[in-house]
């Protein structure tokens, strides 16, 4: 408490003190008591007196018998009281200053606190940033030990490689001291041979006799001997087109490939695209056809744009995708994709032509995009026991005519001999065909790109009649159709 108020409590239990012995000691301000009653008939009267109050005006000094000194406030006493108040007052300044004084630590350390927590924090954040690192700096440790790893797994990788690599080198020079011994040996017999016959007097064979017919018809603007073989990656079989080898494995099943975007009916089977179109169908596209004798379906391409449509197609070349250099089996069953290339089997195409008399359609496509046309008014195959022998009927059309050559001949491949060529015309025009020797059409011979092309022997699609036998078609589909 202050100063003040000490001060003023001492001087308001004084006023107290005071007025107390005052009352006590002066007759005039006290009250007279009544006398006691009496009892019975001893009663008598008691008087009251009022006396009026007098105003006082300075100190009341009452007091009740003698006054002694010590009872009595002086001077000093006062000036006592206020020394000690003064000294209170001096104590109650030093206590508000030693109080601001803590008030000013006490924010100073509330300040610390704040600032200490702030520390706190940054010291935490530093931590995890510090924990991070070495988390980093770990994985980096594991990634580098990895690659590691792999750096030495492709080191003796390439030590094996290298280390097989030698050994082919031995084996292919122990193959080529093998090949010039080869060499040598079929220098000496190719001598022997024609040692032969000299002494014979006779001349070894030769290919067969190129195409001597002069073309009716000679597609303009084509570069003369300009192109090779032409080659696409991409195609569907890695054989080189026109290698001399033999013809490469291939499956013996006809390849059937839905195309996107293409026509493609569910219903059926017909008997062939002719029944297809009287049954309503009358847009080009994929159909299941099942002639009379055939053991299952299969599909063709029917196309029903062409002269009133109803053309079942039994061969299309345009691209070069299909290697058309096959087998017996193959070319008996069949092979390619309908939506592109394909040949669709010689058992088929006989089953077909026994249903009744059907006539044949070739269309012919150069490389300046113009088509012509070889149509004969009655077509049918032999069975296989007669190597599926053609037989034509007449031609008409603008293409001239190059296959009527090959009517009443079997039909040759590389591993079954037909044609009335000494050699194998299959094995010189790259493909299998009704052969003669060899003849004035190859159908199914190597697809060139760019028209002319070179090689030693005649073995593009070619149509003797059309551009002679060193031109090769861009696209050609050969059609059956029943007689109207």
């Amino acid at each position: 408490m202050g100063s003040g108020m000490w001060g003023l409590f001492i001087l308001l239990g004084l006023s107290l003190w005071s007025n107390t012995q005052a009352l006590t000691k002066n007759p005039i301000l006290s009250r007279i008591r009544r006398a006691p009653e009496a009892s019975g008939e001893n009663k008598k009267c008691s008087y009251t007196f009022l006396v009026p109050e007098q105003k006082i005006t300075g100190p009341i000094c009452a007091a009740r018998g003698y006054s002694t000194d010590k009872d009595r406030v002086t001077r000093l006493d006062v000036a006592l009281v206020r020394d000690l108040l003064s000294k209170q007052r001096r104590e109650m300044e030093t206590l508000k200053l030693v109080v601001d004084v803590d008030g000013n630590l006490v924010n100073e350390m509330k300040l610390l606190r704040k600032e200490s927590r702030n520390m706190n924090s940054r010291v935490t954040q530093l931590y995890m940033q510090l924990l991070h690192e070495i988390i980093r700096k770990r994985d980096n440790s594991l990634e580098l030990a990895q690659l590691e790893t792999r750096i030495l797994n492709a080191t003796t990788e390439s030590l094996r490689l290298s280390s097989r690599y030698r050994e082919l080198e031995a084996k292919y020079a122990a193959l080529s001291a093998v090949v010039n011994n080869q060499s040598v040996l079929i220098g000496a017999l190719e001598e022997r041979c024609m040692q032969v016959y000299s002494h014979r007097r006779e001349q070894p064979p030769l290919g067969p006799p190129l195409v001597q017919v002069v073309p009716e018809n000679i597609p303009v603007n084509v570069p003369r001997f300009t192109n090779e073989i032409q080659r696409d990656n991409t195609r569907g079989f890695a054989r080189e087109r026109g290698s001399r080898s033999g013809p490469s494995p291939t499956s013996g099943t006809l390849e059937v490939q839905k195309p996107p975007q293409r026509n493609f009916s569910t219903e059926g089977p017909f008997r062939d695209c002719w029944e297809a179109q009287e049954a309503g169908h009358s847009t080009s596209g994929m159909y299941l056809i099942r002639p009379d004798e055939a053991e299952r379906p299969m599909q063709v391409w029917c196309e029903q744009d062409i002269d009133n449509g109803g053309w079942t197609v039994i061969q299309s070349r345009k691209d070069g995708s299909v290697n058309f250099f096959r087998n017996w089996d193959n070319y008996k069953s069949g092979f390619g994709n309908i939506d592109g290339e394909y040949w669709l089997g010689l058992e088929g195409i006989y089953n077909l032509g026994r249903q009744g008399d059907y006539k044949l359609l070739v269309e012919l496509e150069d490389w300046m995009d113009k088509k012509v046309y070889a149509q004969y008014n009655s077509f049918h195959l032999e069975p296989e026991s007669e190597g599926y022998r053609l037989r034509l009927g007449t031609y008409q059309g603008n293409a001239g005519d190059s296959l009527s050559s090959h009517n009443g001949k079997q039909f040759t491949t590389l591993d079954r001999d037909k044609d009335a060529f000494s050699g194998n015309c299959a094995h010189f025009h790259k493909g299998g065909w009704w052969y003669n020797a060899c003849g004035q059409a190859n159908l199914n011979g190597v697809w060139y790109s760019g028209g002319v092309y070179r090689s030693k022997f005649q073995d593009g699609i070619f149509w003797a009649d059309y551009g002679g036998g060193f031109y090769s078609m861009k696209a050609v589909r050969i059609m059956i159709r029943p007689i109207d």
